[in-house]
């Protein structure tokens, strides 16, 4: 009986994927959606967007960093690529402007999918498929110009606002309960959250030094300055949103922190964690002194910000 249930949940499990697989092509999203779970995007056709980019923890990485082509690994943590749409620049250090820009640098990137442009549009250009897609919605046959169109058009799908807490504030059924409207109020004022994480998606798309650059080993990423080479910028990082945060462990750019209460103890007294930040936000200098009980209550009020397509 077991076997035959085993077989029966592979089966149905291959259905769906042969399903997806076979589904027509008619919008830039789809044809963006399909090449983001194939791995002919990199150069031995390995990996995928979707393998550091796991569907399931909101489009991020489980992992501490994500192993790209023979298996190089990363030097941050893959964050969710949720509700992007409006965001003004993207990656930790936000070096990229747009979504298009975003979406094409994974590829390129020697510890990611380690292909070039020119590689992967001659490889589209021959697959029968995303060739007549590509014809079929551009009039062209794919280029880099219409392959981050059609990967950003993917993106822009993902945003999320079917949570406990959209209902909550919208008045509507199976909102969030009582611990987490406790902790909003928590994440509002004594906890200081809001000041950096506010609008929509909870973040205020700035650049901030919460006290993880100190110069050794672990904590030696100098974040937004590689890019700007302004030395203010020093052990900065975009705040990130907080939609799904409880999905998407392990937390910092450089996945320090495994639960969503490493993140919250870190935050009450900064300095005890991770002592000697550099240049760090002077938001941070002052512990918070949060209760037991706050804490607690902090943590189901961004457990409530989990949209239900990942509710478990």
């Amino acid at each position: 009986m077991q076997n035959r249930l085993l077989f029966s949940a592979f089966f149905l499990l291959a259905l769906l994927l042969f399903s997806f697989a076979n589904r027509p092509i008619q919008t830039p999203e789809q044809l963006g959606e399909r090449l983001f779970s194939d791995p002919i995007l990199s150069l031995d056709s390995t990996i995928s967007c979707a393998s550091c980019h796991i569907p399931e923890f909101a489009f991020c990485d489980t992992a501490l960093f994500s192993r790209g082509v023979g298996g190089r690994l990363g030097k941050r943590n893959s964050p969710s690529i949720t509700n992007m749409g409006a965001r003004p620049h993207f990656f930790y250090d936000g070096r990229a402007a747009t979504l298009e820009q975003q979406v094409l640098m994974p590829i390129q990137d020697t510890l990611e999918m380690r292909a070039t442009l020119a590689l992967v549009t001659e490889r589209l250009q021959n697959h029968k498929e995303y060739d007549a897609a590509f014809h079929q919605l551009y009039g062209v046959s794919a280029n880099a110009e219409k392959l981050a169109e059609v990967l950003a058009a993917f993106v822009r799908t993902l945003e999320t606002s079917d949570t406990p807490f959209d209902r909550w504030m919208n008045g509507k059924p199976n909102p969030m309960g009582e611990a987490a409207v406790r902790g909003r109020e928590v994440f509002m004022k004594k906890g200081k959250c809001f000041d950096c994480h506010f609008s929509p998606d909870f973040t205020g798309d700035e650049f901030r030094n919460v006290g993880l650059f100190t110069g050794r080993r672990n904590l030696a990423d100098r974040g937004r300055f590689d890019v700007t080479h302004d030395s203010t910028d020093l052990g900065k990082f975009k705040v990130p949103g907080l939609r799904n945060v409880a999905l998407t462990a392990p937390y910092m750019h450089n996945g320090m922190f495994q639960t969503l209460e490493d993140v919250i103890e870190f935050y009450d007294v900064p300095n005890q964690t991770v002592p000697g930040g550099i240049n760090r936000d002077t938001l941070l200098n002052t512990p918070l002194g949060l209760s037991v009980e706050e804490k607690a209550d902090l943590k189901s009020f961004l457990e409530a910000l989990t949209d239900d397509r990942f509710r478990r």
